[in-house]
């Protein structure tokens, strides 16, 4: 049987001007941009990467809408993850923690007290308890009220939109609790427009385990040695690096395209950083603010053809 790595190959997939981002956005929305494979049971259909076929410098590479539209909205809440849905962006990006009753609920932070009117670690609390908070007026009044969604509230709506995910386990993961995700997610029907983000080896390790068709990213703010290692361990088909790596280490992105292994940036949200990383051959870029870089992009790429042409 083909890997997903082998499979998605054949695709050839390269993102390139604005009509053909927008093409490959809805591709990306109906699955069809990741190859389907079938998973070791042959009971369950899973994706391959979107980061098999790898980015050269000046290409143009996804782009993930970090915490949901968080410019506009107040990170992690449906608010933002709508706005990000509704944007250009191909991804959607989340961070998924659970509860004290084992539900897994969208929050960056290990403790409440930044973006709720709670306090505490948020897997003190169960989800009813959560559920009861205000999650919206520290950005603004206008969101007052808004509450911490679930993970099942994001699948919901994306579900229908055709968008795709990454979710961001936080912490270590046991393949118990990477169950839960694995479940809510092949209940929702979006097994292939998935993927699973993570620093933490084990957890992804755990995923392997449970879902070994979902692909899986690994968070680094540094690579040091060789990262195919990294990515062996982790099972990764992708390393997150940090925008600050990135300057620091900017021959880190061929180094880790030579592992065979795709490159992600966090967080970019500037001209200047958008415009280093496509110069380096990025495959993805997560920021803050997805249209206003679709539409960079979008101009980049204009004035491109136009200094050909002349």
């Amino acid at each position: 049987m083909k890997t997903a790595l082998q499979s998605f190959r054949t695709l050839g997939l390269l993102l390139g001007d604005l009509a053909t981002r927008r093409a490959t956005s809805a591709f990306l929305g109906l699955g069809l941009v990741m190859a389907i494979v079938f998973s070791p049971q042959a009971t369950q259909v899973e994706a391959a990467s979107a980061f098999t076929s790898l980015r050269s410098p000046g290409q143009v590479g996804l782009v993930a809408s970090h915490r949901g539209a968080s410019i506009s909205a107040p990170e992690n809440t449906l608010p933002a993850l709508q706005l990000a849905i509704d944007s250009t962006a191909a991804f959607v990006e989340t961070d998924v923690q659970l509860t004290a009753d084992g539900v897994p609920v969208l929050m960056h932070d290990w403790t409440l007290e930044r973006t709720t009117t709670g306090t505490g670690p948020v897997w003190a609390h169960t989800a009813e308890q959560l559920s009861l908070l205000d999650a919206g007026s520290w950005y603004s009044q206008e969101f007052a009220g808004t509450k911490i969604p679930t993970l099942a509230d994001l699948l919901a709506i994306l579900r229908p939109s055709g968008k795709s995910a990454i979710l961001e386990l936080k912490g270590s993961w046991n393949s118990e609790q990477v169950q839960i995700v694995v479940d809510q997610v092949f209940a929702a029907g979006v097994q292939h427009r998935v993927m699973v983000a993570s620093f933490d080896l084990m957890t992804l390790r755990a995923i392997t385990d449970v879902a070994p068709g979902i692909p899986r990213i690994i968070i680094s703010r540094t690579v040091v040695g060789d990262p195919a290692n990294l990515a062996a361990a982790s099972g990764a088909t992708a390393i997150a690096i940090s925008q600050t790596f990135m300057h620091v280490d900017p021959e880190a992105v061929e180094r880790i395209h030579r592992a065979g292994v795709g490159v992600m940036i966090y967080t970019l949200n500037d001209e200047a950083a958008w415009a280093t990383a496509v110069s380096l051959g990025v495959d993805g870029i997560i920021t803050d603010t997805p249209t206003q870089l679709d539409e960079w992009l979008a101009g980049a790429q204009d004035a491109h053809r136009t200094a050909a042409n002349d």
